[in-house]
């Protein structure tokens, strides 16, 4: 077993996570700082964790991330969507169970254009008859 790395791309709104798993002991860095240091909401935490406590890898991997673009909470559900697409290559095996918890599929909502004429996306200015 030469060089055990796996890597993946995940995306969220305009937030790009570049995710590498490695055999260890389960140390989690996001853009070289440590996890409570980078994130500071406790659901941010628990997102990027369910990945891999569904597989049970947790504590058995070491996860490196590079992540740019977006918000808070736009950076962990790319980072979730990254890990989860890493943990296919370390196993096929976990792609149903991935799968069946949504954590595989690219949520592609993202935020709507302003539209000309218009105050933004969906609003209007009011309208009056005189």
């Amino acid at each position: 077993m030469a060089d055990q790395r796996f890597a993946a791309t995940g995306k969220r709104k305009t937030a790009i996570a570049r995710v590498i798993l490695e055999p260890g002991d389960g140390t989690v860095t996001i853009n070289k700082r440590p996890v409570d240091e980078y994130l500071d909401r406790e659901t941010s935490k628990m997102i990027i964790s369910q990945p891999l406590l569904l597989t049970g890898t947790y504590g058995k991997l070491n996860v490196r991330v590079n992540v740019a673009g977006g918000g808070g909470s736009g950076q962990a559900g790319a980072i979730r969507h990254g890990i989860s697409k890493a943990l296919l290559e370390f196993n096929p095996e976990f792609r149903d169970v991935l799968k069946r918890a949504g954590f595989l599929t690219r949520d592609s909502r993202v935020k709507e254009r302003k539209k000309y004429g218009q105050p933004g996306a969906r609003a209007r200015f009011q309208y009056s008859k005189r």
